[in-house]
């Protein structure tokens, strides 16, 4: 995990099975125990074993393992060489034995009764990673467990999720006992010499018999006002005892740790100050902003967060003016929020669009598309209906021309004069499906006229100069989706979800084309990669209940979330792997497909 703080990296295997929140919350508590407890001890001479030469020098010995230097000290200075005697300072070579690999083991068993019940169980977590790294470092094997747990059902060897999990629900409302001790003692045939054996819980574990022969770790929480600390007491058998204070994390996360600790982090509700609810949304025409649409007409645009821990901006908004109807709404290649309007009989542009040239003398050939109907005008939203898409390019004269899509099944061109800012409006393509800007280009997605087997979909790639058509085989479905993805997909347009009939879908990804079928019932709301299935991309879909998300691949068919309520609108970016979905309570909820964690909630509606 190359996010964490260097101080870290000797806890990375174990920490990196936890989020990244979650490891940064456990890391100081690890650190800090970790000091206190130290190194695991290689096996001293006093506990015998097969003699294998030597290892170090030592402070400690008797004269027939004196250095050789130190005895010109005899011959050279005799009174030096009784006071270093006396003070210590001698060098002595330091024996090494060869000890039986039975020998080398550690054992912790945990306290998981009512004294440790609550925040004492997080230090116990920490001390799972720092025991586990210990014994890995001194090669020797590991092995835990829980000391209201049957013995006979055995410990544990790994600190994993699944072990984990196991510790979690194994919360007992029967004190620790000497029965269960010794029982455990015999299970693991426990013995003083041959393990690091360690009891975690609280000060009343000394007083079990049989607990005496071995290291205990006391935890119990700090009683003192507006104080959020541990008291860790760690008592080594032979050793003296060390006292350490840990810090607690929030009660949010602290909560966490006990509850779920790898479940990703899941946003809590942001109230915003609204004068209108939320009807509908949709992703702009480069998939990186959300668009807003209010009961009242307005629209806004918000910038998507890219992880739970970011500051949520304040989205931009425009509410129409007296008799002005909002026609279609997007963000402008430069940035900001651009809609059109519709007033009388003239159109206008609220956002300043990009004009590098004069617009005088400027013909049909100037303009890339074949057809130009000048008489077509586009629909009024009827009530309820959302705007619009605005999608926009760069003409031969580098000035911007908007695109108008999503109102009816045709396409209109807009453009601004840039001295009167009078707009005009021309019906540029018919039996439009979608428009969107992907890997830098404006694509226009269409359904051919034709029927029959000779019927399908064509991508129409907008340049300053053409419209370069772009046939998709096998597609008389009629419907298709752009999504994100790291790795390659169709040449043109990328990840690419095509609708070959109800329910069969043809998948551009990674240089293949696999199929993938829906069941009856599920509704598609876009494609992409997501946690559960990294590297294979999937169709996602919301399933008849109109709560849970799906991702259904050629190879996978995995469970994304489910949602608070019903689901009215759903949607996906095909610019960053992010599902957005709008319920019926009017919870607009952003979701991270690959991190696998709700980016943030809206609830929209109520008075400001």
């Amino acid at each position: 995990m190359s996010e964490l703080p260097h101080a870290l990296r000797p806890w990375a295997s174990i920490l990196a099975t936890f989020p990244l929140d979650v490891a940064l919350n456990l890391g100081p508590l690890v650190a800090r125990l970790s000091a206190a407890l130290g190194p695991l001890r290689a096996p001293s001479e006093l506990m015998g074993g097969e003699p294998h030469g030597y290892d170090g020098l030592s402070r400690r010995g008797s004269f027939d393992r004196l250095l050789v230097s130190e005895w010109l000290w005899a011959l050279e200075a005799p009174d030096e060489l009784v006071r270093r005697a006396a003070f210590g300072e001698l060098s002595y070579l330091k024996p090494s034995f060869r000890q039986p690999r039975r020998a080398r083991r550690t054992v912790v068993l945990l306290d998981a009764g009512p004294d440790q019940l609550g925040a004492p169980r997080i230090a116990h977590l920490a001390l799972l990673i720092v025991m586990a790294r210990r014994a890995e470092a001194a090669g020797t094997t590991f092995a835990w467990g829980v000391l209201q747990a049957d013995p006979k059902r055995g410990g544990f060897t790994e600190v994993t999720p699944a072990t984990l999990g196991a510790w979690l629900s194994a919360r007992d409302t029967a004190p620790p006992s000497a029965e269960r001790l010794a029982a455990w003692r015999e299970g693991l045939e426990l013995d003083g010499r041959t393990a690091d054996a360690w009891l975690v819980g609280a000060a009343r574990l000394s007083r079990i018999e049989g607990a005496e022969a071995l290291s205990r770790i006391e935890v119990s929480e700090v009683l003192a006002p507006e104080v959020r600390q541990l008291a860790v007491e760690v008592r080594p058998a032979a050793r003296a005892p060390r006292s350490v204070l840990l810090d607690l994390p929030s009660p949010e996360d602290s909560v966490r740790l006990l509850r779920d600790p790898f479940r990703a982090r899941v946003a809590a509700p942001v109230r915003t100050v609204q004068h209108a609810r939320v009807s509908g949304f949709s992703f702009s025409s480069d998939g990186r902003r959300l668009m807003l649409f209010h009961e009242g007409g307005g629209v806004g645009a918000m910038a998507l967060p890219n992880s739970p821990r970011a500051t949520l901006a304040r989205p931009q908004r425009m509410n129409p003016r007296s008799d002005e109807t909002f026609l279609g709404a997007g963000w402008r290649r430069q940035g900001g929020l651009l809609v059109l309007t519709r007033k009388g009989g003239a159109y206008a542009f609220r956002g300043r669009l990009q004009h590098q040239a004069r617009s005088h003398g400027r013909g049909p050939a100037a303009l890339p598309w074949t057809l130009r109907d000048t008489q077509a005008h586009p629909p009024v939203p009827a009530l309820g209906q959302p705007p619009g898409r605005l999608t926009t390019y760069l003409d031969a004269s580098q000035r911007e021309c908007v695109l108008l899509s999503g109102l009816d099944d045709t396409l209109y061109c807009f453009e601004e004069d840039s001295d009167s800012r009078l707009v005009d409006s021309t019906q540029v393509a018919r039996r439009v499906i979608a428009a969107a800007h992907v890997k830098g280009a404006s694509i226009v997605v269409t359904r051919d006229g034709a029927e029959g087997a000779g019927s399908g979909v064509r991508l129409g790639i907008v340049s300053a100069k053409e419209v370069r058509q772009v046939p998709l085989e096998d597609s008389r479905g009629g419907t298709v989706w752009f999504g994100a993805s790291p790795h390659p997909g169709h040449p043109d347009a990328g990840l690419l979800a095509v609708n070959k009939s109800p329910g069969v879908w043809r998948l551009h990804h990674q240089s293949t084309e696999p199929f993938v079928t829906l069941r009856p019932g599920f509704r598609a709301v876009g494609v992409g990669t997501c946690q559960q299935a990294r590297g294979e991309a999937g169709l996602l879909a919301l399933d008849p209940d109109l709560r849970t998300f799906w991702s259904v691949g050629p190879r996978h068919q995995s469970k994304l979330t489910v949602a608070a309520a019903n689901v009215v609108h759903a949607e996906a970016s095909h610019a960053v792997p992010v599902l957005a979905w709008l319920t019926a309570e009017g919870e607009l909820v952003l979701y991270h497909l690959e991190q696998g964690a709700v980016l943030c909630r809206l609830q929209t509606g109520g008075e400001g």
